[in-house]
């Protein structure tokens, strides 16, 4: 069943149950949707789109988190209107990369709250909480399941963000994917804060409950962000089943609980399934987290971390749930020629974490990125993918689509109904390998640093930068090849209170690197605190990082020595 049909079986056997409950920034309810509430709000939203718009526009959704968001996708695949979530602006001015994607994707009608008044070209606005959902509806328009349910943008972490086109078959696919995956049913109440345009918290935390028939409660990021240990108060209160995010967040709420304590009375024994993706995921995070948590009724069990990416709708692989998580202690000289393997006792080892085994349906094979030959065991290679969840193609995007998801296509890209030859499956740029059944994912393919013909993963020197001094600040570094000899190159920011002096912050990290990587970093750049370019989800571009290093280059600071007990403030060296 497609996801617009199970909303509306949903209003009709089960009205007054509740799908979603919004919290405020101190964790009270501020709103509840019920599946009757839901489908009328999105049938009257819908009639206002069927009188603006024709099937297969595109509607650009600029919502913060909050039921709006919600009621407005829901009215989209009611209308056959193709719904494309971006980031919410800021002081009444759209995010940079939101430019961009008006005018990729062309949208018809901008949907958003309160007086729209947000610098987009957009030819028509809807403010949604003006349509009364008392007022005129629509029955909704049947869906083609190899049809366009959404765009979902990606981060543009490694390039301009580019319209992943799911289908409404691609969604439905890995729904279930996950529901089995995950162990997951209609009793499993979830717990998110996830941005809604970003695919974890649009498909994992808002449409996934709906698609299984269990509650859940939302906040904003924003709250989680100043809040985090709130987000687990949230678990504890409405026994949820399954919450997660990326590594960061995990990070987030061991230090909160160092610095401020534990919640009274905080209770997680019945999380069951917390999973950790989006980006790198650390064994020394996890192990914090257990520990700090388990007091507090949280089972290292429920560790649960996985791998995915928006052109493959969401999830790819997860563990298996109550076995927590997977660690192997790499060979640190076998990873740098290319090969995955454990490191004999006492050796150099590198923990890495597994991201468990391919979802039922997904095929996923490792393969030389040039030749397209699967790799031997152990050898390092492309993570190739298949399966019923793999998206149609890049928006009106020809050349990326057949260089991405291995497919031909007539010169009008996806959207103009052309079918894709996917025989190589979709090329994920992602490195990795299995070791007993568990996939290790390695790094990115196109942010390799090679030096002396040894592989150096960008985001294990960020790792060893960020924990070489106090001072360098973390989710502040970038590492990658720059000049004509790709030579190594890493930029740090720095903590704005530090009392450090340049040449001892510098000389720890490059200290870190030579005995960890045996590397001898090109170029070492000490720069102010958000100085380096991020994704709307919190990932270092480092692209764009490397481009802006080679040309304007970043803000140097020194941090000269100062007296016992002062306190001084970085500045920046003319």
């Amino acid at each position: 069943m497609l996801l617009p049909d199970i909303l509306r079986e949903r209003a009709r056997t089960a009205p007054a149950a509740t799908a979603y409950v919004f919290l405020d920034e101190h964790g009270a309810e501020t709103t509840a949707l019920t599946y009757a509430g839901l489908d009328r709000r999105a049938r009257a939203i819908a009639a206002r789109l069927a009188g603006t718009t024709r099937p297969g526009d595109r509607a650009l959704l600029v919502f913060p988190s909050g039921p709006d968001f919600v009621a407005a996708f829901f009215a989209c695949l009611y209308a056959g209107v193709i719904a494309v979530p971006v980031i919410p602006p800021r002081r009444g001015r759209a995010h940079p990369a939101t430019h961009g994607i008006v005018a990729d994707c062309d949208p018809a009608v901008l949907l958003t709250v309160g007086a729209p008044e947000v610098d987009l070209p957009v030819p028509q606005r809807i403010a949604v909480d003006e349509v009364p959902a008392a007022g005129p509806s629509i029955d909704p328009k049947p869906c083609a399941p190899g049809g366009p349910a959404f765009l979902q943008y990606t981060s543009g972490s490694t390039g301009a963000p580019r319209g992943v086109v799911v289908t409404h078959r691609n969604l439905s696919a890995n729904q279930e994917m996950i529901r089995a995956a995950f162990g997951h049913d209609e009793h499993s109440t979830f717990v998110g804060w996830a941005p809604l345009y970003h695919d974890q918290g649009l498909i994992g935390n808002l449409l996934h409950p709906l698609h299984l028939g269990a509650p859940c409660i939302l906040m904003a990021p924003l709250t989680f962000i100043r809040r985090p240990l709130l987000w687990l108060t949230a678990i504890s209160r409405y026994r949820a089943h399954t919450s997660g995010g990326p590594n960061f967040a995990f990070d987030a709420c061991v230090r909160h609980a160092e610095r401020s304590g534990v919640p009274a009375g905080l209770d997680l024994s019945s999380w069951r399934v917390a999973f950790n993706g989006a980006e790198p995921i650390r064994a020394e995070t996890l192990r914090r987290f257990a520990a700090t948590f388990a007091p507090h009724g949280f089972d290292p069990g429920a560790l649960y971390p996985c791998y995915g990416l928006a052109e493959a709708t969401l999830l790819v692989s997860g563990g298996v749930p109550g076995r927590g998580a997977r660690e192997l202690r790499a060979d640190i000289a076998a990873l740098g020629a290319g090969t995955l393997r454990a490191a004999a006792p006492g050796e150099p080892a590198r923990p890495l974490v597994g991201s468990g085994r391919p979802a039922p349906g997904v095929d996923v094979r490792i393969v030389d990125p040039e030749s397209g030959e699967p790799c031997p065991p152990g050898r390092i290679g492309e993570i190739r993918l298949a399966g019923a969840n793999i998206a149609a193609g890049y928006w009106r995007d020809p050349d990326g689509t057949a260089a991405v998801f291995g497919g031909r296509r007539a010169a009008g890209g996806v959207g103009d109904g052309e079918r894709v030859d996917a025989a190589d499956g979709l090329r994920t740029g992602d490195l990795g390998q299995f070791v007993d059944g568990e996939l290790y994912v390695t790094g990115r393919r196109r942010d390799l640093i090679i030096v002396r013909g040894r592989n150096h993963y960008p985001h294990d020197l960020e790792h060893t930068a960020q924990a070489a001094h106090p001072a360098a600040r973390t989710g502040g570094t970038a590492a990658f090849a720059a000049g004509a000899d790709d030579r190594p190159v890493l930029v740090q920011e720095i903590e704005r209170d530090t009392t450090a002096a340049e040449a001892e912050i510098a000389g720890a990290i490059r200290s870190a690197l030579l005995r960890d990587h045996d590397l001898a970093l090109g170029e070492l750049v000490l720069t102010v605190p958000g100085a380096l370019p991020k994704t709307s989800s919190g990932k270092i571009m480092r692209g764009a990082a490397r481009a802006h290093h080679l040309g304007a280059g970043f803000e140097r600071w020194g941090a000269p020595p100062v007296e016992p007990g002062r306190r001084m403030n970085l500045r920046p060296i003319h």
